[in-house]
């Protein structure tokens, strides 16, 4: 079963393609994956023409996934999967959104790719008495027993004879043959078919295919026809197949290089969303910036600055995090798919979007900082600077790295409620307590403190803004009470507070959200459900389905 797992392909229902990238694109980067980096290039894109060309893409080739029609979309989800010529696919519903003509031309490629050496096998729903036709081997499933199996043409004489139902000429027999089974007419009609094909056990109605094959064309192939007919492997040779034959076409750091160049590419090509944020953030910079606009070296409004430094990590917060929140849900999905596949490795996927995603998140970040530091009027001193970046960047960091943990386990609705309702405590506890001492403060809420990531960043700007041998603030009235900075620390309760405490403290905070997202993302790819119903599915192939590979089923 650990075989079969591995050369085993699941195309699922709905079509998860990467939206940013062309027909081709996608094609190239999977081909890379899945055939090495070895392969000479003109042969590799010979492969991949072929392959668009069999499946009639060759149109779409320089057309984006995302204005692709639901047919093209479809026959893409299938051609990605045979790039490495996998010798068992199953499709869900792969009919579903397609019109009577697109679902038509999707299977008639999918009987040529049995024709061809592959078994492929379908789950569907009321299919036409067209594709009903083209099926090799129809399974019908009702409350949980086998009412069926054999050829879609034997279903009318099965009927009248199980039965002694008599299905109309103008009547499609595969919703007749559901109607039974489902008792419309008759109550007992789902046990009489159950018996008269013993669950699955009898083949009478089961079309005999004991010709050959067509003639292998890889070497893949065979190894793949050795995989399904060899019942009997060995523990070692079966540790071989898995390690040279299905094992990963790439290194790890291989599969990062092109999972790196994948994503980065899509982050460019996403223009909408780079606007988007850009306009956001300078938007945004200039209207906190003018709210607290030369603020930050009069003594009379010391406080507005704090207000100041607080704003900057609610800012810091909020922008990272919320874009996670509706995204991550959506590439996980597509990550579920191409890693059940076989497609790359968790971890070289998880350091290339985390590699990914810096440039854009650390340029926007500063670009931001930079702007409120000056309009707020702070000194203009190159240490003090670089710090304020540094904490302000590490909370960005933080925020996205929550968000990637909540996306990873929610989905979108869910995860946009719990990111906004976790931010609460996380802002209150930031700064609670300040300018009352430790001793007053409730031992729970302490440590509720001391989780808040956002109390070491507003810490940490604090300290920066005001120590760093800073001298006394200009007061422009009679009496400016916090003019002295070292009064300010001691007013909010930062006397003893160090910066570099807080940025290691950071720095934790990132790396241990960074490796709970990963383990969290780990447990969800490898849910024992997950495995447990792809051992059902093989034994039910091999049971019922028998090791021929040139046929199409359908359940």
């Amino acid at each position: 079963m650990r075989v079969f797992r591995r050369i085993s392909r699941y195309i699922m229902q709905e079509d998860l393609l990467q939206p940013h990238l062309s027909v081709d694109e996608a094609m190239y980067a999977a081909s890379q994956l899945k055939l090495g980096l070895n392969l000479d290039p003109k042969q590799r894109q010979a492969t991949v023409d072929e392959i668009l060309d069999l499946l009639r893409l060759k149109k779409a080739k320089h057309t984006r996934t995302e204005k692709l029609s639901g047919g093209e979309r479809k026959r893409l989800s299938i051609a990605l999967e045979m790039i490495n010529n996998p010798p068992v696919m199953f499709l869900d519903e792969p009919t579903t959104g397609l019109d009577d003509l697109s679902s038509a031309q999707c299977f008639s490629l999918l009987k040529a790719l049995a024709a061809g050496g592959r078994t492929v096998i379908c789950v569907l729903h009321t299919p036409s008495a067209r594709l009903f036709h083209m099926i090799d081997n129809v399974y019908i499933v009702a409350e949980g027993q086998c009412a069926f199996q054999g050829k879609g043409q034997e279903v009318i004489p099965f009927l009248e004879m199980s039965c002694g139902l008599s299905c109309p000429k103008t009547y499609n027999p595969a919703d007749f043959v559901l109607e039974a089974a489902c008792g419309e007419y008759g109550e007992h009609d789902v046990e009489r078919m159950v018996a008269a094909v013993e669950n699955g056990r009898c083949h009478r109605w089961t079309p005999d295919y004991q010709h050959q094959s067509p003639a292998r064309t890889t070497s893949i192939d065979e190894d793949s026809q050795q995989v399904v007919e060899c019942s009997d492997m060995s523990f070692n040779d079966a540790n071989h197949l898995l390690k040279h034959d299905f094992g990963f076409a790439l290194s790890g750091w291989d599969q990062f290089k092109v999972l790196l160049c994948r994503m980065l590419l899509q982050v460019w090509r996403d223009s909408s969303h780079l606007t988007l944020k850009l306009s956001l953030h300078l938007a945004l910079g200039i209207i906190i910036g003018g709210m607290f606009y030369d603020m930050g070296n009069d003594g009379s409004k010391t406080m507005f600055n704090f207000g100041f430094c607080y704003t900057c990590i609610i800012f810091f917060l909020y922008i990272p995090m919320m874009p996670v929140l509706l995204q991550f849900p959506i590439d996980v999905k597509i990550l579920k798919r191409e890693y059940f596949n076989r497609w790359y490795s968790l971890g070289a996927y998880y350091a290339a979007y985390t590699i990914s995603h810096l440039p854009l998140q650390l340029f926007l970040g500063t670009m931001y900082a930079t702007l409120v530091y000056y309009l707020s009027g702070q000194p203009m001193e190159v240490l003090r600077l670089a710090q304020f970046l540094f904490m302000c960047l590490m909370v960005s960091l933080v925020s996205e790295s929550m968000g990637l943990a909540i996306g990873s386990t929610l989905g979108i609705v869910n995860g946009m409620f719990m990111g906004p309702v976790l931010s609460v405590p996380l802002m209150l506890l930031s700064c609670y307590g300040m300018g009352s001492g430790s001793a007053d403060i409730p031992i729970l809420i302490r440590i509720g403190m001391n989780l808040s990531y956002l109390r070491y960043g507003l810490e940490g700007i604090i300290v920066t803004m005001y120590r760093l041998g800073r001298k006394s603030l200009p007061c422009p009235i009679d009496y400016c009470h916090l003019r002295e900075p070292e009064a300010l620390l001691r007013h909010v309760g930062m006397e003893n507070v160090q910066y570099w405490q807080d940025a290691v403290l950071l720095i934790f905070s990132f790396v241990g959200l960074r490796l709970c997202t990963y383990v969290l993302l780990k447990y969800r790819l490898s849910s024992r459900k997950s495995i447990q119903a792809v051992t059902k599915i093989g034994q039910l192939v091999k049971t019922k389905f028998g090791s021929k590979r040139t046929k199409m089923s359908a359940a």
